[in-house]
């Protein structure tokens, strides 16, 4: 997948801006796109196989592996097809090893080729295998959705913070939501460092990207990079 440079939050010239908007425009433009979009996932559809597969992304995510490894893994599962809980839990246990295996996710394959199953399982079971079932049984209780979100094995705080971070253009009630590693970055660029005045340096649907790009900054230890590049402009 090409990434496209991401294009000026405003028309006023760069240099004109005042410094916190020259970091979030240069933050934007190296790093603003989701790691949903990444994966060609298109939250916005809200769909039973899109929220599935990135339920699934988000559980790779949260190994401690690179995010590199994690994104190809996601990819070789839904190449496979496996993009729906009853399509995941029709394929096989080897099989999924092995393609995790395959695509680098060598020392967390065989757990996490169980898990999937498990988690394919559990919403079959209780959702029909839809999340937006979940959501409904929330009656659309953020608190209560990252409750019954965490019920799905290998989702603890950390993947919840993940799912939710970008689902919030469609799941709106959890917006403006900002992760513990998202704002951490924020801080380290000397930005707002709670959620609602951070996602008012951007428009809410963009919000999502702002905070994808705080995270992949601090991936990539970009900090006074992106900093001093602000102070050049």
């Amino acid at each position: 997948m090409t990434i496209q440079a991401f294009p000026p939050s405003s028309a006023i010239p760069i240099w004109k801006m005042k410094s916190r908007d020259k970091v979030v425009t240069l933050l934007l433009r190296k790093y603003g796109y989701t790691f949903s979009e990444e994966l060609g996932i298109k939250l916005e559809n809200n769909t039973p196989s899109v929220l599935f597969r990135w339920l699934c992304a988000t559980l790779l995510f949260c190994a401690p592996i690179s995010n590199k490894i994690a994104r190809a893994a996601a990819t070789a599962l839904f190449q496979h097809h496996w993009t729906t809980a009853q399509k995941m839990l029709a394929s096989t246990w080897k099989k999924r090893t092995a393609v995790l295996n395959h695509s680098g996710y060598a020392h967390y394959d065989e757990k996490t080729s169980r898990t999937l199953a498990d988690i394919a399982q559990f919403l079959l079971d209780h959702y029909q295998g839809d999340l937006r079932n979940l959501r409904a049984a929330a009656q659309h209780d953020p608190s209560r959705e990252r409750e019954l979100i965490m019920e799905c094995k290998g989702i603890g705080e950390v993947g919840a913070s993940i799912f939710f971070r970008e689902i919030q253009t469609v799941w709106k009630e959890h917006a403006p939501f900002a992760d513990e590693l998202s704002l951490k970055a924020a801080r380290k660029l000397n930005l707002p460092t709670h959620a609602k005045e951070l996602s008012k340096l951007v428009p809410q649907k963009q919000f999502p990207q702002l905070l994808a790009a705080l995270v992949r900054c601090h991936l990539t230890k970009d900090f006074s990079t992106l900093l001093a590049a602000a102070e050049s402009v």
